[in-house]
């Protein structure tokens, strides 16, 4: 009974459910927006990379590696408590927003463009044979195999960074770690943080078991 009481105290889910409800919708949100943000403008940066500009590649790059090299918690708190130095404030959401997005923009850049790379020199060749342009090889004919060859890395690299919306609670974002965690406090109660626990669970197993299923849907033989 003392560990239904602790983990699972009726009194305090019901006081503090609607609280996390909140909070999961704020989640949600922060996560959709980083995927759709971050797949597309990373899809869009590994087309633009195969036009074959050297500095715009090295731009490209350059990009790609700070983002996948920094701890998305270190640019979090630059852009936080640094820009408004600047006399630029974002909100704690719009943070998290941008971190995450570029974060994801470089794992998805780096993946697509491992997709085109694999792509023979044979399939280019045989499409500018048959007169498509160079623009109308990459969309018609590579990059949907660099997009079916990098759905499992890419898939696992959605899951990942998502799952990084929990950072928001270091900035104040009412997001499930924050709001569990504030309501941990001021209950004296672990039942919060179990509530938590179950919130990630329901977002996330369902995610999971997509994800599978786009694997299985998209797999990729040559």
């Amino acid at each position: 009974m003392r560990f239904f009481e602790t983990f699972f105290n009726l009194s305090v889910i019901e006081k503090y459910l609607p609280d996390l409800i909140a909070a999961m919708g704020v989640t949600l949100y922060l996560a959709v927006a980083t995927i759709l943000t971050g797949v597309l403008c990373g899809a869009a940066l590994a087309c633009l990379r195969a036009a074959g500009n050297r500095y715009v590649n090295f731009i490209i790059i350059m990009f790609a590696d700070m983002m996948r090299a920094l701890p998305p918690l270190v640019l979090i708190l630059i852009l936080f408590f640094g820009m408004p130095s600047l006399g630029i404030n974002l909100s704690g959401e719009m943070v998290i927003y941008l971190v995450l997005s570029c974060v994801l923009m470089a794992f998805a850049e780096e993946i697509f463009w491992g997709g085109l790379t694999s792509v023979t020199a044979g399939q280019w060749e045989a499409g500018r044979a048959t007169g498509l342009s160079k623009a109308q090889t990459l969309f018609y004919i590579a990059f949907p195999q660099a997009f079916r060859m990098g759905i499992p890395p890419l898939v696992n690299r959605v899951l990942a960074t998502t799952k990084l919306t929990a950072l928001g609670s270091v900035i104040g974002v009412k997001e499930i770690l924050s709001v569990s965690s504030s309501a941990q406090s001021f209950s004296g109660s672990a039942t919060p943080l179990t509530m938590a626990a179950l919130a990630y669970m329901i977002i996330f197993i369902p995610a999971v078991i997509a994800s599978h299923q786009i694997e299985r849907r998209f797999r990729y033989t040559r």
